[in-house]
């Protein structure tokens, strides 16, 4: 059975990884013509109504949540929306493969903070790996060097809230409804786009905008469930190492639509994070093996 759950739990996590991408992509097309607020904004208008149908369909309108499950709700929400705001902005003035190159630390990250405030064991070869992860990440960033752009460090603290946003998700009990959570995310993410949408001029929105606003909100409403679900489904060390899988959809969506190759410094250092990550949870694998034959 739980390997059932961990194999189920992976392609949901590979599917959430290309939702999510899909998703950067289309707002980034957008970004060429309509204002980053009015944008978001645009999207979640387009993603509330189908959630809420959603939400009717499988009877979770009137789910009643524990107190605690409401703080931790609220605790991932607001993760998401300060991800939310700090990514897009990167990926307003960043090549996709960059932004998501350096997105592709979460795993390290969310290690990182399991052990500092979790009090989660992390030998010093899953320390070693995080800090050869993180010197990949400040080879994509390169600061101080050509190329470098201060909305990398945009993407860095987007990492931090969405390492947030796990932890917390993880810490949901079973009787909370994804879509529940899908729809307070959402809802929350376009009330701040209405707030901050004055601070720019309105764009008039034809009908190519919203043919990739509509792409942009499907693939958005795919991703908040899938994520959900991902860190519901399975083993955490098993299921996280598909979230790579975001980088070969990162890479080719920007070659295809934005014709950006990424350099050899952003290869170089996306190859590091994605090998210390691999190899901290094949040790997260070994150690929780050792433990159960020590029982």
């Amino acid at each position: 059975m739980r390997f059932n759950e961990n194999i189920l739990g992976a392609m949901i996590m590979s599917v959430c990884m290309m939702a999510y991408v899909v998703n950067d992509g289309m707002m980034k097309f957008l970004f060429v013509d309509i204002p980053l607020f009015q944008a978001i904004f645009l999207r979640g208008i387009l993603t509330i109504a189908p959630l809420i149908m959603i939400m009717w369909y499988k009877g979770a309108i009137f789910t009643r949540l524990t107190g605690r499950d409401w703080r931790f709700v609220a605790m991932r929400v607001g993760a998401e929306v300060g991800a939310t705001i700090l990514f897009l902005t990167a990926l307003k003035n960043m090549p996709l493969a960059n932004v998501s190159a350096i997105l592709q630390a979460l795993p390290l990250a969310v290690t990182m903070a399991a052990a500092l405030f979790l009090g989660a064991p992390v030998g010093w070869r899953r320390w070693t790996a995080i800090l050869v992860g993180f010197s990949g990440v400040m080879i994509v960033i390169r600061p101080g060097l050509e190329g470098f752009s201060v909305y990398s460090l945009y993407a860095l603290c987007a990492v931090g809230f969405i390492t947030l946003r796990e932890l917390t998700t993880h810490k949901l009990s079973r009787e909370v409804p994804s879509i529940t959570v899908a729809l307070a995310t959402s809802v929350a993410i376009t009330i701040v786009g209405a707030v901050m949408m004055p601070d720019a001029p309105w764009v008039p929105v034809s009908g190519q905008h919203w043919l990739v606003l509509g792409i942009a909100s499907c693939a958005i409403i795919c991703g908040y469930l899938f994520s959900v679900m991902a860190m519901r489904t399975g083993e955490i060390s098993f299921v996280a190492p598909f979230r790579y899988t975001a980088m070969v959809w990162a890479i080719s969506l920007g070659i295809f639509l934005f014709g950006e190759w990424p350099d050899k410094l952003t290869m170089l250092g996306t190859a590091m994070i994605i090998l210390t990550g691999i190899y901290s949870f094949h040790r997260e694998q070994i150690r929780q093996r050792t433990e159960a034959v020590n029982q």
